[in-house]
């Protein structure tokens, strides 16, 4: 009996060993224009499960946004880091990265296409079940999320967090079919009160399953530790808002995973 149990454990210990988070770079090309993503999953996990589109802040696809994507693999999805500005484009300036997110954001259309690009590519991957995608966004990536909503785009659901807050026109409205969740940080400098009422006003008057939540005297950029470093008062990391959000997000992908 002794020794079944030493075999049953060693292995569990082997399954164990061999099952990790598996990540590596997926180069793709958009209009002639090189870029590079990030993909993360578990090994250990069989069968098709939902993927999740991860869009960067505004710096440019870095570290912080891969760290989500293996977070995201260790929960049971396929992680799909998105590159929104092209092959090595990561700065830590805060005027090149304006000027980057403004050449995206110009034209609103292509700005939604380069993120649904990050879709198709989740949406062919073996492993993932297309008929359950969502996106998450931070920063940049959050108003990329809400453009992507905006856009038609027929995904589960998005997640902004400490997003821009877009304003959609009536089209946009009417586009609209996807489920929104909204995590905001209330002291934040770049979406003051009445742009964030605004934001909330227009969602209401269209047929949209949408939700926000609040984080009292919290900042801009309030999930990542980076923030403190950016010389940027704006800018300030806080544990429990990046836990409580992290958490709202894990209860709302439940949901529209669920069927």
């Amino acid at each position: 009996m002794r020794t079944f149990l030493s075999f049953v454990l060693l292995m569990i210990f082997s399954l164990a060993a061999y099952a990790e988070i598996r990540t590596e770079d997926v180069n793709y090309q958009l209009d002639g224009e090189a870029f590079t993503g990030y993909l993360a999953y578990d090994d250990a996990v069989t069968g098709k499960r939902p993927g999740v589109l991860v869009v960067h802040e505004w710096w440019g696809l870095s570290d912080y946004e891969k760290r989500r994507a293996r977070m995201l693999a260790e929960l049971g999805y396929v992680a799909f880091a998105v590159d929104m500005y092209g092959t090595g484009k990561h700065t830590d300036k805060a005027e090149q990265a304006k000027a980057w997110m403004q050449e995206v954001t110009t034209d609103v259309e292509w700005w939604r296409e380069r993120a649904m690009k990050g879709v198709e590519i989740l949406r062919g991957n073996k492993m993932v079940d297309a008929a359950k995608v969502a996106a998450i966004g931070y920063c940049f990536g959050g108003g990329t999320v809400l453009q992507m909503a905006y856009g038609g785009t027929d995904i589960q659901g998005v997640v902004s967090f400490h997003g821009s807050l877009p304003i959609a026109n009536d089209e946009d409205i009417k586009r609209t079919k996807t489920k929104l969740l909204v995590l905001h940080g209330n002291a934040d400098p770049f979406v003051p009160g009445e742009m964030a009422a605004e934001f909330q006003k227009k969602l209401e008057t269209g047929d949209i399953d949408w939700q926000m939540t609040t984080y009292g005297g919290v900042r801009h950029s309030f999930t990542s530790p980076e923030a403190d470093k950016r010389g940027m008062d704006a800018l300030k990391y806080d544990a429990d808002a990046d836990h409580r959000s992290w958490n709202s997000m894990q209860a709302f992908f439940g949901e529209i995973f669920a069927n």
